[in-house]
């Protein structure tokens, strides 16, 4: 593939397969990743054979050869730019050194070093226009082979019928050897752009040490370990799969996967993912995840798939390339018969325009200055840098976001995040660290407003009641509940009620407090937010201080009931993110604006967001999981392109109604799959930053495709009234492709700006 046509002829081309859900073509890596649909076979050859049936060739790459295309690539487009360096350089020196170009020796002497050019660094030109000519296509190799032939031929006939003057065999060579020194940059640069795959892809050791059950240790493939094998691991050692730190301590190098410097303490029951770095001290690690299944794999997939994905905005440069090669031939075809048929009018054209413009030289007869006027406008006009002008800035900017621990689904999520003027943050486990505590009790020792008869809760039982009940769940606030006893208490029928609270029968025999109706064989308890208590009918009032006090600190108020009635009410205290006010104050000095939603009630609501530094009236508390995604519905009615940021299965809804996912580091695998980004790191920095790589990107994006079309849009007259020769065709055309790839690793430096 040389084009963005070609990625796109390749694409419809296994598209049309039965059983391919779908498929991603990556031009820079000349990679294809497929994903087929569940209930259907996998059929690989005939992908293969509808590839070849579009005009091109294509075999299967292993997931650990994907940095590979682009390596051999850059060789062979090298080995190209050296036969054309050797063949062209010697016409250079002779024609404009020491004036040889009319020497009937020299004449000869090029037509042998251009042939020698024409044919072998000129073949991938003209396999791939005779691929395109099969299939009933054309790209950019069509262009450069017309363009390169015409002025061959043309300086063949001359030589060789002996119709004298001027001959191009130079510019021929000249025009191949330029266009593969363009391809052997751009080749370079592209695989400096996907520096940061092949750096993911390498983290991860080939083979390991597994401790067998007599304790020895073999080392044996990666490939062979198995779930729950144990890996040994000493102070350098990679972590080769994911699994739980079973034996040891050490300090593990997690840089490469999150973003973080600082290394993380691992013992034992700690987490370990494939690709990270022991520092120090030795751990045993028990395998809980192989192959495809590990985080890295993960990561790297998403960068892949990042990096072989289409914007929205590249439809444009797609419906103009899919027209641009005919209407180049036609403008060609006129030019050729324009200086043809009328070469005094356009001579005279020419040199009025050269007045404003340069001094050129166009052929004297009209065969030669129709057919070099021809080529020219083949050459210049090819589309290569529109076709780059997207996808290179994607691969850059996911690269510079992967570095950061910034994980971008596809370039549509990427255009996405440029366009948002609303971000809206989750409070629990997002704007606060996530590691609430319990900071005080209160229980049911007086009888309540409504008369009816008291507890006698002993302090453990209640303790252990709450804790058996929020034991099960992932949400911050249960397991801060779940801390204070570890006395199992049996359930049943537990169940959690999303964004409420989580609930279960208990048996009266498993309980030594006192309840209301001891004649019941089992009753109701629940552990959640006031509000939801409230709604099941439970009266609050005899805990009205507790609750007032603690909720104007900030405080979290959680509720236990039996059988409806109120036995304990508990304070969970979060604090901010350490960064959160930083964040908020980014933000909103981006032209952002910044709201806060939680389910929690409004006096903790108000105290967190004055902390960080939202305004009050963009605050919206009691909200109801389902309630969010409709309150990203109410931003996006008022015209926002709304960022949802959260972290937990009850955001799922919301971050799916958004313009924008973003889901944090612990998120859960609910929020990841429904995110566009996923943060790696655990706090919501990134969030700004994330945000202003993808503005950038979008940025550069709008000013590849500007200068593309500019580029072409000025060139081609230029070409087709003798200003550009042949020769500085092939250079501006080089210089165009490396022009928006170096736009687009600007990207790879980007920084936030204070």
């Amino acid at each position: 593939m040389t084009c963005n046509n070609c990625a796109r002829h390749v694409t419809d081309a296994i598209q049309s397969v039965s059983g391919v859900r779908t498929t991603l073509v990556s031009l820079e890596t000349r990679c294809a990743s497929i994903r087929w649909n569940p209930n259907q076979p996998a059929h690989v050859e005939a992908v293969l054979a509808a590839i070849r049936g579009a005009g091109y060739d294509a075999q299967p790459l292993a997931a650990a050869e994907a940095g590979g295309p682009a390596a051999q690539r850059q060789a062979g487009w090298q080995i190209n730019l050296w036969l054309g360096v050797l063949g062209t350089a010697p016409m250079m020196v002779g024609e404009w050194v020491f004036a040889l170009g009319l020497a009937r020796w020299f004449q000869w002497s090029c037509f042998f070093l251009a042939a020698v050019v024409q044919v072998f660094a000129g073949a991938p030109f003209y396999r791939g226009a005779w691929s395109q000519l099969k299939a009933g296509r054309s790209n950019m190799d069509t262009l450069v082979a017309l363009g390169s032939t015409t002025a061959f031929a043309y300086s063949a006939w001359a030589l060789l019928s002996g119709a004298g003057g001027h001959v191009y065999f130079m510019e021929a060579a000249a025009i191949i050897t330029l266009i593969s020194c363009g391809h052997w940059f751009e080749a370079r640069v592209s695989a400096r752009a996907s520096s940061t795959l092949r750096a993911l892809l390498r983290l991860a050791p080939d083979t390991a040490r597994r401790r067998n059950a007599d304790g020895s240790e073999t080392e044996v493939p990666v490939a062979d370990l198995g779930l729950n094998n144990l890996i040994a691991l000493k102070p350098g050692d990679r972590v080769p799969t994911d699994g739980v730190a079973a034996e040891g301590s050490s300090a593990v190098d997690e840089s490469m996967l999150t973003g973080e410097a600082l290394p993380v303490d691992k013992s034992a029951g700690s987490e370990l993912y494939a690709g990270t770095a022991v520092q120090n001290g030795r751990l045993l690690l028990r395998v809980t995840a192989t192959g495809e299944a590990t985080a890295l794999a993960n990561i790297i997939a998403a960068v892949q798939r990042a990096q072989s994905s289409r914007a929205h905005i590249q439809r444009l440069g797609d419906r103009v390339s899919s027209v641009f090669v005919p209407i180049v031939v036609l403008v060609a075809v006129g030019t050729a018969l324009w200086w043809g048929l009328e070469l005094e009018q356009a001579r005279a054209a020419h040199a009025w325009l050269g007045r404003f413009l340069w001094s050129a030289h166009p052929p004297e007869t009209a065969l030669a200055a129709a057919l070099i006027g021809a080529a020219a406008v083949l050459i210049v006009a090819c589309p290569c840098a529109m076709g780059l002008a997207t996808p290179a800035a994607i691969m850059a900017g996911s690269n510079a976001a992967a570095r950061r621990g910034i994980l971008i689904r596809d370039g549509v999520a990427l255009e996405k995040a440029g366009e948002v003027t609303a971000v809206l943050l989750d409070k629990t486990g997002t704007l606060t660290a996530g590691k609430p505590t319990v900071a005080a009790q209160w229980r049911a020792d007086q009888p309540s407003s409504t008369g009816t008869p008291p507890f006698r809760p002993a302090d453990l039982d209640v303790a252990a009641l709450a804790a058996a009940l929020a034991r099960h769940s992932t949400h911050p606030l249960s397991q801060a509940v779940a801390k204070l006893a570890q006395v199992e208490v049996p359930l049943s029928d537990w169940r959690e009620v999303r964004g409420c609270g989580v609930q279960a029968a208990v048996k009266i025999s498993d309980l030594t407090f006192q309840i209301p109706d001891p004649g019941a064989e089992a009753v109701r308890t629940r552990l959640g937010s006031l509000n939801w208590l409230a709604q099941m009918g439970t009266d609050l009032a005899a805990a009205g201080a507790f609750v007032g006090d603690w909720s104007a600190q900030g405080a979290t108020v959680l509720g236990l009931t039996v059988d409806g009635r109120l036995a304990a009410a508990l304070a969970v205290e979060d604090s901010l993110q350490p960064g959160a006010g930083e964040v908020v104050r980014r933000l909103r000095a981006d032209g952002r604006k910044v709201f806060l939603v939680t389910g929690d009630r409004a006096p903790t609501a108000a105290r967190m967001a004055k902390q960080a530094g939202i305004d009050g009236a963009n605050v919206f508390a009691e909200v109801r999981p389902e309630a969010k995604a409709d309150l990203v519905k109410q931003l996006q009615a008022r015209g926002e392109r709304v960022a949802f940021v959260g972290d937990g299965i009850n955001d799922a809804p919301a971050l799916e109604q958004a313009d924008l996912g973003i889901a944090v580091g612990r998120a859960s695998d609910v929020a990841r799959e429904a995110a566009d980004i996923i943060l790696l790191k655990s706090e919501i920095e990134a969030v700004p930053e994330a945000l202003g790589l993808a503005r950038a990107t979008l940025r550069t994006i709008r000013q590849n495709l500007f200068w593309a079309f500019f580029y072409n849009a000025i060139s081609v007259p230029l070409a087709a009234l003798g200003f550009l020769s042949p020769v500085l065709c092939a250079l501006a055309m080089g210089l165009s492709d490396l022009l928006v790839i170096g736009n687009a690793l600007r990207l790879s430096r980007w920084r936030l700006r204070n």
